[in-house]
C-alpha cells in the first residue's frame, strides 16, 4: 500500500503550485538548450509498426517496444513486441506477435513487469506474458472500458492501467467517457477495483508509480495529476493543449513526460522546476527508462521509429 502523510501530501499540493508557475510563467518551461531528436540515437527502418511503448526488462538488459501495427482500436490481431538491445540492435522484431494466431494481440500499447509476468495493455484487456520466453500466459478483460493505455506495478503488486476513454467513430478517435484508471490486486482472477472513474478525467494516459504517489498524464486535457491510494486526487499541473502521453520516474526521483502538443519531453525537478530536455520529437508516446545508463526511451508513434537519448548528468542535478 503507497501511504502518504499529511506533510507529505501538503508539500506535494505547495510544488504543483510551483511548477504552474515555472512552466506556465516561463512561457514553456525552457532551462537551458534543450536536446532534440536528433541528439540521440534513432532506430528506423527496422520494422516497426506504430510503436507506442518502450519498457526496459532490467533482468535481461533489453527493451520492449509494443507495435499497434494499425489502428489503436482495431481487434486486428496484428500487433506485436520487439525485443531491442541497448545498442539499438533489434533482437527480435515479432518476439510476441499476434499475427501467429496462438493468442489475442491487437494493438499493445503500454507494458509493465512484475517478476516474470509482463503485463500488456491492449484496448480493453490486459494481456499476460513470461518475460523470457514471451510465451501467452493469460489475459484480463475489463468490461465497461474503451482503451487501456498504460500499465504500472504498485510497490504491494498490485497492476494499476488507465483507460483513456476513447473509441473509433466516424471521424477517428473520439471521446467515449470512461476514462479510469484501475488497481487490480495480484491473486486469483485479478479481480480488480476502480481508483478513479470520470469523463471528466482528461483522457488518462501514461501512469507511473513511486514513493510520491501515483502520477498520471492526460492526453485530452493536458494535465499531471497525482493520486493517493485511496484515490483522491490532486493537480500537479493544470489544463493545457500539451498532450502529455508518457511518463517515468528517474533515478532521483524527478520525472519526466511526453508532450504530443510541442513534440517535447519535459523533466520536472524537486523543487518545480520544469525543463524541457528534448524537442522536435514528433507524437512521443509512451516514453521508457534506462535507469542502468540513465537514458529516456522515445518511441516516435507515426514515424516507425524510436530514440534512444542519453541524458547524461544534467538530468541527476534536479532530483525530486
Amino acid at each position: 500500500m503507497i501511504r502518504q502523510d499529511g506533510s507529505a501530501a501538503r508539500g506535494w499540493m505547495a510544488l504543483g503550485v510551483a511548477i504552474t508557475a515555472v512552466l506556465w510563467g516561463c512561457g514553456g518551461g525552457d532551462a537551458g538548450e534543450a536536446g532534440s531528436a536528433e541528439s540521440g540515437m534513432r532506430v528506423a527502418d527496422v520494422g516497426f509498426m506504430t510503436p507506442e511503448s518502450i519498457l526496459m526488462d532490467t533482468a535481461a538488459d533489453v527493451y520492449l517496444v509494443s507495435n499497434i501495427n494499425g489502428g489503436p482500436t482495431e481487434e486486428d490481431n496484428n500487433g506485436f513486441i520487439s525485443r531491442v538491445t541497448p545498442d539499438g540492435t533489434v533482437e527480435n522484431l515479432r518476439w510476441i506477435d499476434g499475427a501467429a494466431g496462438l493468442f489475442p494481440l491487437h494493438a499493445p500499447k503500454g507494458m509493465a513487469i512484475s517478476g516474470d509476468t509482463l503485463f500488456v495493455a491492449d484496448i480493453t484487456c490486459i494481456r499476460m506474458f513470461n518475460r523470457t520466453s514471451g510465451e501467452f500466459l493469460s489475459d484480463l478483460c475489463l468490461e465497461g472500458t474503451s482503451f487501456l493505455n498504460d500499465v504500472a506495478i504498485g510497490p504491494e503488486g498490485s497492476i494499476f492501467v488507465t483507460d483513456t476513454g476513447m473509441r473509433a467513430g466516424a471521424a477517428g478517435l473520439e471521446p467515449a467517457g470512461t476514462d479510469a484508471i484501475y488497481r487490480l490486486p495480484r491473486g486469483e482472477g485479478l479481480r480488480g477495483a476502480t481508483l478513479a472513474r470520470d469523463a471528466e478525467l482528461g483522457g488518462p494516459n501514461g501512469i507511473a508509480i513511486g514513493s510520491r504517489g501515483i502520477f498520471v498524464v492526460t492526453f485530452g486535457s493536458g494535465e499531471v495529476l497525482r493520486f493517493t491510494a485511496g484515490g483522491e486526487k490532486s493537480v500537479l499541473l493544470p489544463a493545457s493543449n500539451r498532450q502529455y502521453d508518457g511518463i517515468i520516474f528517474l533515478n532521483d526521483g524527478s520525472f519526466m513526460f511526453s508532450a504530443w502538443g510541442d513534440s517535447s519531453i519535459y523533466m520536472v525537478g524537486s523543487t518545480g522546476s520544469v525543463q524541457r530536455v528534448i524537442r522536435n520529437v514528433e507524437a512521443p508516446a509512451d516514453i521508457g527508462y534506462d535507469s542502468r545508463r540513465n537514458r529516456v526511451l522515445i518511441p516516435l508513434f507515426n514515424q516507425n521509429a524510436i530514440v534512444i537519448h542519453d541524458l547524461g548528468q544534467a538530468a541527476t542535478t534536479t532530483g525530486m
